[in-house]
């Protein structure tokens, strides 16, 4: 298939604008219309992970961490971020990363370490705000419906597990046309009334021309009026970390020696215990030290995650658990989530993961 439509999926999951400013997802090396028959799935693109797809026919590495973060101005074989794009262009492979806008969505990195330590009732811990708005439009009643279908069909009416959303009121719309209108109901030069249907919907800003197309195209006036506005709320269903809870309280060692064997952790570094057992967990995929006030503020027992430097761990102040098991630790299992989602959509599409483990810290046991 055309690379385009594995990355069109890859971006309906975790869409580009739920990066983070920092970051730099999306394709990196490649062309959308290039033609591709196998994947490999790292966590991190090396030269190792390029010579693996080069030897196995992979015409695209998708990774969770992005080769390139800042501009590369020269290309001379320097540095290991130089040398894997030019290898990648030299062998016509394509680099595509897909980072904290996996980490961002709810079914994404975080939902994988919930469900691999087995927790329920998970929630996003820090929602985003500010990324739906609100469209309001006027409808004539023998048309509503057939808008509102085609509002629903382009992504709107979406709240939580509730899809179709709408609100509807009857009013009474006026409108004179000039000499250059040809409207759908009244006379050119006459002020008509119509009793209409006010139809209001949310959506997400990332689809608004999507929403406004399917908008205009089912509603029936020549001149359709629409009132689009920003909305604070938070996205349950897009943000940071997560949390969750165990089936049952564990003790703290206990639950410690559980997390290192689920999350294949050598070592986990952590704070002090607090006496108390563990139930509610939090969790962040990465570097995941911003999260902390909010993990004691959700009333979290232990806060998982990775990056943690010294100074840092005196922040948890006996709240709760602060336990770093490592970065790649934190993240591996992103490598499996992605191969997963592929698979399911595309059941014909060769995908491999990475035989090479691209961790770059060692431990000296």
């Amino acid at each position: 298939m055309k690379l385009s439509q594995l990355t069109a999926y890859l971006e309906s999951l975790a869409p580009l604008a739920y990066q983070e400013d920092y970051d730099n997802a999306g394709l990196i090396v490649g062309r959308p219309d290039q033609e591709v028959s196998q994947a490999l799935i790292s966590l991190d693109c090396t030269e190792a992970v390029v010579d693996e797809a080069i030897i196995h026919d992979c015409q695209v590495i998708i990774s969770h961490h992005p080769i390139v973060f800042r501009g590369l101005k020269k290309f001379n074989s320097k540095t290991y971020v130089e040398r894997v794009v030019e290898k990648a262009i030299r062998n016509n492979i394509a680099l595509y990363a897909i980072h904290t806008n996996l980490d961002n969505v709810l079914p994404g990195v975080n939902a994988k370490i919930c469900a691999t330590l087995g927790l329920q009732n998970c929630r996003i811990l820090v929602p985003k705000h500010s990324l739906l708005k609100k469209l309001v439009t006027y409808v004539p009643h023998s048309h509503a419906d057939a808008v509102r279908d085609a509002l629903f069909e382009a992504g709107a009416g979406h709240i939580g597990n509730y899809s179709e959303v709408s609100f509807n009121a009857n009013g009474t719309g006026t409108f004179k046309g000039n000499e250059y209108t040809n409207p759908f109901v009244g006379e050119q030069g006459v002020r008509h009334r119509e009793e209409e249907i006010r139809v209001e919907t949310i959506y997400p800003a990332i689809a608004e021309s999507k929403i406004l197309m399917a908008l205009i195209l089912a509603h029936p006036y020549e001149e359709v009026a629409y009132d689009l506005y920003p909305m604070t709320n938070q996205t349950q269903a897009v943000g940071s970390g997560m949390i969750g809870e165990l089936e049952l309280p564990m003790e703290e060692e206990a639950f410690l020696y559980q997390v290192k064997e689920k999350m294949r952790a050598h070592v986990i570094r952590h704070t002090a215990f607090t006496g108390r057992h563990i139930k509610k967990v939090a969790v962040c995929g990465g570097a995941g030290g911003f999260l902390l006030k909010h993990a004691i503020g959700a009333g979290a027992d232990i806060f998982i995650t990775a990056d943690y430097k010294y100074h840092e761990f005196f922040d948890a102040e006996g709240k709760l658990i602060i336990a770093d098991v490592g970065h790649f630790e934190s993240e591996q299992f992103t490598q499996q989530l992605l191969y997963e989602n592929i698979k399911k959509k595309f059941s014909n599409f060769a995908v491999r993961l990475t035989e090479v483990n691209t961790n770059p810290v060692k431990y000296f046991i």
